[in-house]
C-alpha cells in the first residue's frame, strides 16, 4: 500500500507540505483529523505570515478540491476565524 502524501492533495505544493510537517502533520489523514483551522494555528506559530489564502488551501485539501470552489459560507467561517484571531492580537 502506497502511503499519500500531503502534496498529494489539491491546493498543497512542496513548500507547504514541508511546513505542514514542520508543524507535525506529515499525512492526509493527520490533516485531515486536525482540521484546517487548528492546522492553520499551528503554521501560524512558525510563520506568522500565513494568510487567509493558505487558510482556505488548507480547507480545500481536505475537502479534495482547489480552494477557489469553496462555497461563500465556508469562506466566510474561515474569514469569521481569522477575524477572531486578530482580535485576540495574532499576528495573522
Amino acid at each position: 500500500m502506497i502511503e499519500e502524501k500531503l502534496s498529494d492533495l489539491p491546493n498543497i505544493g512542496k513548500e507547504l507540505e514541508k511546513r505542514l510537517l514542520d508543524a507535525g502533520i506529515h499525512n492526509p489523514d493527520e490533516l485531515r483529523k486536525t482540521g484546517s483551522q487548528q492546522a492553520f494555528l499551528r503554521l501560524n506559530l512558525a510563520d506568522p505570515g500565513a494568510c487567509f489564502n493558505m487558510l482556505c488551501a488548507l480547507e480545500g485539501a481536505i475537502q479534495n478540491i482547489r480552494w477557489h470552489h469553496l462555497d461563500k459560507a465556508t469562506k466566510d467561517e474561515l474569514k469569521d476565524f481569522l477575524n477572531i484571531l486578530r482580535l485576540k492580537g495574532s499576528k495573522i
